[in-house]
């Protein structure tokens, strides 16, 4: 990837328009899973969502492996498709932008306080 693409996320668009279309052959159970799945995913991204795009192909290739195998949604992910992401992330408790956002609020916070201080 290029300067150019990084900055405009170009490159992104391009990998998420390649999602929707393989998303689109999908059986309906499995496109609303995919639905879910990123609606759940898009916390424990960064600011463009880069960092995302690879667990999101793999997982897109999870669903697509399993719908041409016959076998349905709910054995492949079960009940808890928000526990999957949380997995998949890096379990639960992880990081999200908002907790990476308020770290550093409080340092930036704390150096001001600081300097003011002493």
């Amino acid at each position: 990837m290029n300067f150019w693409e990084k900055i405009t996320g170009s490159d992104l668009t391009r990998e998420w328009k390649a999602f929707e279309t393989r998303v689109e052959v999908l059986p309906d159970d499995y496109r609303a899973a995919w639905g879910r799945i990123i609606a759940h995913f898009f916390p424990y991204g960064d600011f463009t969502g880069r960092n995302l795009m690879p667990i999101l192909d793999a997982v897109l290739g999870l669903l697509e492996v399993a719908a041409a195998d016959g076998q349905s949604v709910h054995e492949v992910l079960g009940d808890d498709i928000p526990g999957f992401c949380a997995a998949l992330a890096g379990g639960e408790g992880a990081r999200t932008y908002r907790d990476r956002w308020r770290e550093q609020l409080n340092r930036n916070v704390a150096k001001k306080l600081s300097r003011l201080g002493g």
